[in-house]
């Protein structure tokens, strides 16, 4: 048998046996008396048995009664509990995040302004997906990622782009190089040794390319890298200088390298924060979102970026 009980009519049976007197208990839940009483007839009559033995003195539980309070009890706490929890996920101080990043943001970024957003709501869980620029944008657009921190998609994507930060270009070298005793550099420096490149599927393949290409500079690659740990290490090893964004140097051993600004043009990777457009962000997604401009102002003004 499936017993229909209203949450109102356990809470008014849960306090009448807590206090043992109708108008105590009315008056704790602001209803009148005869209100509280035909809630709790109500309830007797969907179970088919009295709840309380009353007189004009006394109210005492039946042996129906000693049965369903501590059921009512679990399920009324129950119920408290999981409208806490969900009062905590619309609030933003809970829930789960998963954030898509380029490889250099992962490092450079995202530790640090997950552990200050988790100081302040230490029930948000995250989880990052790391990947190039493009399938990052897939990530988000068929919502395997709450957002994604990349650079800006192309304006025919369905994606919207609310940018953070410019990560400008610097030359890669060995520090024992000529080139790293300079405190800028020219992009045309890059054809006076062996340039190693990114991959084509890179965030970074398709600025260097549009710099060579503005320059009259048609470099062909002497090494193509994979990843830019790979890349630093070519560098290291004598074959070559390479151009990467500064938040990338995070990823690279740079004990034996020096990493000079490129100017003539200056060149900034363009990072910002990619949604999917007409899709909503949980709670604790948009305040980490939000929020993530003013922790980089802060970071910035402690000298705590890359």
């Amino acid at each position: 048998m499936r017993v229909n009980l209203t949450l109102q009519q356990l809470e008014a049976f849960v306090r009448v046996a807590a206090t043992g007197n109708f108008r105590a208990a009315a008056q704790a839940l602001h209803v009148s008396q005869p209100a509280l009483s035909r809630t709790v007839r109500m309830a007797e009559q969907v179970l088919g048995a009295r709840l309380f033995d009353r007189d004009t003195r006394h109210v005492a539980l039946t042996a129906a009664g000693h049965e369903l309070l501590p059921i009512a009890r679990r399920i009324l706490g129950e119920f408290d509990g999981a409208f806490s929890e969900l009062s905590q996920f619309l609030e933003g101080r809970s829930g789960h995040v998963t954030v898509a990043a380029l490889p250099s943001v992962g490092v450079a970024l995202l530790p640090e302004a997950i552990a200050a957003f988790r100081r302040a709501h230490p029930q948000v869980a995250f989880s990052i997906v790391e990947a190039a620029a493009e399938p990052l944008l897939r990530a988000v657009d068929e919502g395997r990622a709450d957002f994604g921190v990349s650079v800006r998609p192309a304006p025919d994507r369905r994606l919207h782009y609310r940018h953070l930060l410019d990560d400008p270009f610097m030359l890669l070298c060995r520090r024992d190089d000529a080139l790293a005793r300079r405190a800028a550099l020219p992009w045309s420096v890059c054809a006076s040794r062996p340039f190693i490149a990114s991959s084509a599927g890179s965030s970074i393949r398709p600025m260097t390319d549009a710099v060579f290409l503005q320059k009259g500079m048609p470099l062909r690659p002497a090494f193509e890298y994979p990843s830019v740990a790979i890349g630093g290490a070519l560098v290291a090893a004598g074959l070559g200088v390479t151009a990467l964004p500064r938040l990338a140097l995070r990823l690279v051993d740079v004990s034996a390298l020096a990493a000079v600004p490129l100017q003539r043009p200056s060149l900034a990777r363009q990072i910002g924060v990619v949604t999917r457009i007409g899709r909503s962000l949980s709670p604790v997604a948009r305040a980490f979102v939000e929020g993530l401009p003013l922790w980089w102002t802060r970071a910035q003004a402690h000298g705590t970026t890359p």
